[in-house]
């Protein structure tokens, strides 16, 4: 028998990942719901993708799914993830800048336990996270951790780091460091993969972040280091499509069914 699943959001990574099973990419799994905000897209979306339209996360349960994966925002962990687990169903969280809150994250926490549910963080852009919890457990003293990303001075302009004449720059220049704790203060629910870096590894207070605006550059670009008494990782991911997001939780759900798993 298929597993369940529901989809928050009808956006390029929801359609991304039901396309995926669409085109038979996770044959342990149906699509049966897909929740959205506006009725008119969510219908659109559930028509295209055979599973039924829901506007409350109450619809969605009714359906009994194993698995709703989020891939809409920080808003919708904060109003659907208790309630998801509670419900039974695990969830997989892409917005993991909503755990900023940890009075929310310590809550999801105590419900998953209470109700034998889980918690998937997806990796998003970065991913690794296996590797850097080995590197935390197997280091008697804490490790340290820097992550660093290239963003293009577009992207930039549209940030609290923004400065004059940055759109003419010829060269790389750094406009934030900091912490993974401080970049969601300053800047809410955006760096969703540096949280979620910083959760697998030394902690958001512990774990260093820098920005690079990159003149004429496209994609993402993370590097993670860490060093540690007995270990050092030095990882670099790049991608030019934000649809590796959407990939994270397929490969979560992929593992998830499989008597193999990929760790």
């Amino acid at each position: 028998m298929k597993k369940k699943l529901a989809l928050i959001g009808c956006g390029y990574l929801s359609q991304t990942i039901a396309q995926a099973i669409h085109d038979g990419r996770l044959p342990e799994y149906e699509l049966v719901a897909v929740l959205g905000r506006d009725p008119v897209r969510t219908k659109i979306f559930a028509d295209y993708f055979n599973c039924k339209p829901c506007l409350d996360i109450d619809a969605v349960l009714a359906l009994t799914p194993e698995f709703v994966a989020e891939a809409a925002s920080a808003e919708s962990v904060i109003d659907y993830a208790e309630t998801i687990l509670a419900g039974g169903a695990h969830i997989i969280v892409l917005s993991t800048a909503a755990f900023a809150d940890v009075a929310l994250y310590e809550r999801a926490i105590k419900t998953a336990s209470e109700n034998n549910t889980k918690i998937y963080i997806a990796g998003g852009a970065t991913g690794g996270f296996n590797l850097l919890q080995t590197a935390s457990l197997m280091s008697s003293t804490p490790i340290d951790v820097t992550i660093t990303s290239k963003k293009s001075t577009g992207f930039i302009a549209r940030t609290p780091f923004y400065k004059q004449g940055l759109m003419n720059i010829s060269k790389p220049e750094r406009v934030f460091t900091g912490t993974a704790k401080g970049i969601i203060d300053t800047f809410p629910y955006v760096f969703n993969v540096v949280y979620a870096t910083a959760l697998a590894s030394a902690g958001p207070e512990a774990t260093k972040f820098n920005i690079d605006a990159v003149p004429n550059f496209t994609g993402d670009d993370y590097r993670i280091e860490v060093n540690g008494d007995q270990v050092a990782l030095d990882l670099t991911i790049k991608s030019g499509d934000y649809a590796i997001a959407a990939w994270s939780v397929v490969s979560i759900l992929k593992n998830a069914a499989s008597p193999v798993v990929f760790m």
